[in-house]
């Protein structure tokens, strides 16, 4: 797809475990267009992770290619792959990985400043994006002062604070009650229709799973409509 911000071509993983060769993905091939929003769901231990790693360029895949902002992840070396990686990605995991000893908005411009923007320009993004995901009041507050679902509200601004493409995001509501995770999602669906972001979401909850634009099982190594 000409439109497409992330795309991965018969992309395949597999583990030598002794004499046995044990395949996580076969021939997977996806195409995640601007702004959409895909959720991909499957049982535990399918490989939605490696999945996730190897469209990150976290992980090198056995076969296959990926491209990320119509630049081929293949040959790069770990520096080149970094930069492309930063510029264009956001993640989210399921555990926060905020920085206990800076503030929440420390935490956020922390991509940034290691990209070289200027304090002020980056505490200005942090500030929005600590806006638009409903913590305007809690910039100060450092992770053990914030609850569960703030912290993870936390964790998004960051994801997009180098305004991506694509945020890549692993159970982010995996850690938190039915209430906080209904509205952690919702916050999700405006900040795409705000920034035009992205998101592939791997996610066991099948309910949100279906509010999303398309949602994908990962099965056998294969990805299939859901």
């Amino acid at each position: 797809m000409n439109d497409s911000v992330l795309s991965c071509q018969q992309l395949s993983k597999h583990y030598q475990q002794g004499n046995t060769q044990v395949n996580v993905l076969n021939d997977l091939s996806l195409s995640i267009a601007k702004g959409e929003k895909v959720a991909i769901v499957g049982v535990s231990g399918s490989g939605k992770s490696t999945l996730l790693n190897m469209l990150g360029g976290l992980d090198s895949p056995s076969s296959g290619s990926v491209m990320l902002a119509g630049q081929s992840l293949n040959g790069l070396n770990e520096n080149a792959r970094g930069r492309l990686r930063n510029q264009h990605l956001g993640f989210v995991y399921q555990f926060h990985h905020l920085l206990a000893e800076f503030t929440a908005l420390e935490n956020t411009i922390m991509p940034l400043l290691i990209a070289g923007k200027s304090r002020a320009e980056a505490t200005q993004v942090g500030e929005q994006l600590l806006k638009a995901v409903g913590l305007s009041d809690r910039t100060a507050h450092k992770p053990s002062q914030l609850s569960g679902g703030e912290r993870q509200r936390v964790a998004i601004a960051r994801s997009l604070a180098m305004s991506p493409q694509c945020v890549l995001m692993d159970e982010p509501t995996g850690n938190l009650d039915e209430t906080t995770a209904a509205s952690i999602w919702t916050m999700l669906m405006t900040l795409n229709e705000e920034f035009k972001t992205s998101f592939v979401i791997v996610t066991h909850d099948t309910r949100l799973a279906k509010t999303l634009d398309r949602v994908l099982v990962l099965e056998n190594g294969q990805l299939h409509n859901g």
